[in-house]
């Protein structure tokens, strides 16, 4: 079976929502002039506006740990209510600043046939003890990009990163695992993972380019919190054939030029 033909593989870009508030109007300038010579697939976080919807998100315990140390926000049926409040205001904003620049763009949920998940973990580090409990997140086993029908220049599709599981029930899934899915699944490039560091920080100091296998050990031995899930996401894209994955809070051509910011390879 063929691939998708070159003008219709996109660029997918994940954009962190802890700096999506922050990106200047010159980022989406950026963005869409990359995006009328390639189609565009978005994947948004939601952090911090979920954070700011309800005082309760902004508290430790709002956030699990699973038994190998992976981290996770406690999501309930409400809690996916509320991911759809703000993921709807957010495909607002987003699709606004992207139409004024001329690119055309529409909002996917990827709960409606686009991401499908597994079973999700039981048990779950809370308040220092290992209890089982009913946390509606899993990982991802599968997109169908066929659910993208728009993919092309000066197009852009905005997925929020819910899935579907096998019973049916809508679930939370990582974001940065979500693009890198999304990349893979769509035979692109380039995955780009919009956050708001400039770079990945070994020893503290800035990496410019790093093997997959490197940044896996890194990942695994020193990286924590948000960065450690953006290294495994980035060793999912390139091991699904992605070439590339950039990570940084630059401008995209500034990023896949290599200008600033972490390229990250298969060797």
């Amino acid at each position: 079976m063929s691939g998708p033909s070159r003008e219709r593989i996109p660029t997918v870009v994940k954009l962190g929502g802890s700096c999506l508030d922050d990106l200047a109007e010159s980022w989406w300038d950026d963005l869409a002039r990359h995006g009328r010579e390639h189609p565009l697939v978005l994947v948004h976080g939601w952090s911090r506006p979920l954070r700011e919807l309800n005082p309760r998100y902004r508290d430790p315990s709002a956030i699990l740990r699973d038994r190998y140390g992976n981290q996770s926000r406690w999501t309930t049926p409400e809690v996916i209510a509320d991911i759809r409040t703000v993921s709807a205001r957010l495909g607002e904003e987003v699709i606004g600043r992207l139409e004024r620049y001329g690119i055309t763009a529409e909002r996917l949920l990827g709960s409606d046939g686009l991401v499908h998940a597994g079973e999700g973990e039981r048990w779950w580090w809370r308040n220092k003890q290992l209890v089982e409990l009913e946390n509606l997140v899993g990982p991802i086993t599968a997109v169908d990009p066929s659910r993208l029908k728009n993919l092309q220049p000066g197009h852009a599709c905005l997925v929020t990163p819910l899935a579907r599981d096998a019973e049916g029930r809508e679930v939370n899934t990582d974001a940065d695992r979500a693009a890198a899915a999304l990349a893979a699944a769509t035979g692109a490039t380039d995955l780009v993972l919009v956050t708001d560091v400039a770079h990945l920080l070994i020893d503290g100091e800035p990496v410019s380019r790093i093997g997959a296998r490197a940044a896996a050990e890194f990942r695994d031995k020193g990286a924590t919190g948000g960065m450690r899930k953006k290294l495994r996401a980035a060793g999912e894209a390139l091991d699904g054939g992605v070439d590339r994955v950039v990570i940084g809070s630059a401008p995209v051509t500034d990023l896949l030029a290599g200008r600033t910011g972490t390229v990250i390879t298969r060797t």
